[in-house]
């Protein structure tokens, strides 16, 4: 599948568009970010609740194209201008991280 197959998501919004639609061979859920360092891997798709400039790094760091932001939670200035910047895809949605894994699961 591909970042943008996340776009036709019911419930995802697209909030950073600017992005390489890239594949996305497998989705990471956590919200401990030295956790997704050890265990996260290229082309995955990143779940979790952390909306901060720090998620980005780890997301650059690993090579991982697309993050969801989940239960609502809302990103600031900053950390989109880095997304946009880094060309990393950011998703968010009210739904929480059990179902986000569900649904991304279910598409791969």
């Amino acid at each position: 599948m591909k970042i943008s197959d996340l776009e036709l998501v019911e419930g995802f919004k697209v909030v950073q568009p600017d992005y390489e639609d890239t594949e996305i061979k497998a989705g990471y859920t956590s919200d401990l970010l030295s956790d997704v360092m050890a265990n996260a891997g290229e082309a995955n798709v990143l779940i979790s609740i952390q909306a901060h400039k720090n998620t980005l790094a780890v997301c650059k760091l690993l090579d991982i194209g697309a993050l969801v932001v989940c239960n609502g939670r809302d990103t600031d200035e900053e950390f989109m201008d880095i997304a946009k910047r880094e060309r990393i895809a950011v998703f968010v949605t009210d739904f929480n991280q059990f179902k986000v894994s569900y649904l991304i699961g279910k598409m791969l």
